[in-house]
């Protein structure tokens, strides 16, 4: 059977051409993924394939973008139950969510930070900002809009610098729209 996966590429709109997400969707498919569909605007990509592991799906999509582009986008690939995992999980009390003026994101890793690198992200967690690590992802609860944050984020970049960044809903999102796809036996193909 093929397995979902979600593609989160980083950077279209950050300097050099911008690629639309139809362009996106054609690419991948013209590299052989099945059933791909955009998110949003997102810079966020539904698609199927039932080869590949993770490193090598992640490897061909970012070749692409250098074919394309020009320089090397990182792409963060994870599984739909994996997907659905980051939308559940709550590293932060819901009455301090609830509170926050900001809206809870999530940062994509390329990988599981070690423990030293983890405790040295989360020192730069405040009141205002927190912070909390769970394996391939950073959630970051701002206090109010991430525009007014004093969150060191080129610092953490320098820490995990491959990361991409969602808003918690968005992810909820893709969960749901995951959920659809795989949900009723096997619409779409899938």
């Amino acid at each position: 059977s093929m397995g979902q996966r979600v593609a989160c590429v980083r950077g279209r709109s950050v300097g050099g051409p911008r690629v639309g997400m139809d362009v996106l969707c054609r690419r991948l498919e013209a590299i052989g993924f099945d059933g791909v569909s955009s998110f949003l605007a997102s810079g966020s990509v539904i698609f199927a394939t039932d080869s590949g592991g993770a490193d090598e799906i992640t490897g061909r999509i970012e070749q692409d973008r250098v074919d394309l582009v020009g320089y090397a986008v990182p792409a963060f690939v994870r599984t739909a139950a994996e997907v659905h995992a980051i939308a559940r999980r709550a590293p932060f009390a819901a009455e301090l969510v609830d509170a926050s003026a900001g809206k809870l994101q999530v940062m994509l890793l390329r990988t599981a930070p070690d423990p030293e690198t983890c405790e040295r992200v989360l020192r730069f967690a405040t009141t205002a900002d927190r912070l909390a690590i769970a394996g391939r992802e950073l959630y970051w609860l701002p206090s109010g809009p991430i525009s007014e944050s004093a969150l060191e984020l080129m610092e953490i970049g320098r820490l995990v610098p491959q990361m991409t960044m969602r808003t918690a809903r968005t992810i909820e999102r893709i969960a749901a729209k995951l959920a659809g796809l795989v949900g009723d036996g096997g619409a779409g193909g899938v």
